[in-house]
């Protein structure tokens, strides 16, 4: 061992490392590099998610709307053929059931109590209808399912008033029986309505929703064409029907009726040249007060009405009716299966031919003008 050894002033051989230089400290608040392409990397992926999170509650939402909207349409058909079904199972099948079932012997009073009870069946569909939460593709169906349910529970309505006079004897009995079997027209055109304008427009707002595998209702409320003839009534309840004349003479006095009024959709029309404003779509109901203002009751009386405008086909339909009453009105209800496009000016002529011995025939035509507008 040497002496030098532990000498504690002898200097290492080994050189010393020199000191690496100090960084420069950051200026306050500047972020280095490498943070900052962490932080745009971080804020690239949160923009990226709030994209995808974005683009989820869409299609989610319109996802959610889509389905209300199909269900809403679907559950607006399913209640229609309800109440369609109520109505010709629980209203119209039971009232032509109690006038096939040998009523001709009941009195008058009790028959008229039990179709009053049907009536009021009727009229509740009618308010069940009218409760309907209706999408807006269905707002046509809608209108032609109200004005279907209408003409069953008016009709009902007035034959129960009429019953007893027409089960009674003498002229009125009769021509109270011939406007029963005119009542009975009303359901044939409910039945008209129903088919060729409410159910295929369900359909057609089904069908342009792409809903596919649903039934739409059919129905049916007068169950034959002899209902309308008079002597079916008459022998359904013991009234009389009209016998008709087979001479061909005609009795003395006054014949001949006029038109008092007309009524368009609800809407009472003004003559020509006032303008009238009607909102509907067809088929639009057309109502004609006659009034027979001779001194005998007339038979098989022809009621026209025929519709005109510039560029559209004329458009004409007619009744008979069966019996008006010497100084009687009678509403002589007629169907115009189409009308102009809306805002379109019309001309409607409403005509009653004369009948045999009428002589004035100033009061048998009166012409309205027109101005259509879509319901």
């Amino acid at each position: 061992m040497s002496f030098f050894d532990d000498d504690p002033t002898q200097v290492s051989s080994s050189p010393r490392r020199p000191a690496e230089p100090r960084r420069p400290a950051a200026p306050a608040g500047d972020t280095p590099p490498g943070e900052r392409q962490t932080l745009r990397t971080r804020q690239a992926i949160a923009i990226g998610v709030g994209v995808i999170l974005l683009l989820i509650i869409i299609f989610g939402v319109k996802g959610c709307l889509d389905t209300a909207s199909e269900s809403a349409l679907k559950d607006y058909n399913r209640n229609v053929a309800a109440i369609v079904s109520d109505s010709d199972n629980q209203v119209m099948a039971p009232f032509f059931k109690l006038l096939s079932g040998g009523t001709a012997g009941a009195a008058a009073g009790d028959l008229q109590v039990q179709i009053n009870q049907i009536r009021l069946a009727a009229e509740e569909d009618g308010k069940r209808a009218n409760e309907l939460d209706v999408p807006s593709e269905m707002r046509d169906a809608q209108q032609n399912l109200a004005l279907t349910l209408n003409l069953r529970s008016g009709a009902l309505t007035k034959i129960a008033e009429l019953l007893p006079k027409a089960q009674g004897t003498g002229q009125a009995a009769e021509t109270a029986t011939n406007e029963i079997a005119g009542q009975m027209q009303a359901f044939l055109a409910s039945d008209v309505v129903y088919s060729q304008r409410t159910a295929p427009l369900i359909k057609q707002a089904l069908d342009g929703a792409g809903i596919t595998g649903q039934t739409i209702e059919q129905s049916q409320s007068l169950p034959g064409y002899t209902w309308l003839a008079p002597s079916t009534i008459a022998a359904a309840i013991g009234g009389q029907a009209g016998t008709g004349t087979t001479d061909g003479a005609v009795a003395p006095g006054l014949h001949g009726h006029a038109i008092t009024s007309t009524t368009v959709a609800g809407t009472e029309l003004q003559p020509s040249p006032a303008a009238n404003k009607v909102t509907a779509t067809a088929p639009v109901a057309v109502t004609v007060k006659l009034l027979n203002g001779g001194e005998s009751d007339e038979k098989n009386v022809t009621v026209t009405v025929t519709l005109t405008a510039p560029g559209a086909k004329t458009v004409t339909a007619k009744k008979v009716v069966n019996l008006t009453a010497a100084g009687s009105e009678t509403d002589v209800a007629i169907a115009l299966p189409s009308v102009p496009a809306s805002g379109t000016a019309a001309t409607l002529t409403v005509k009653v031919d004369p009948v045999p011995g009428e002589t004035g025939v100033d009061n048998n035509e009166a012409t309205y003008t027109v101005l259509f507008a879509g319901g």
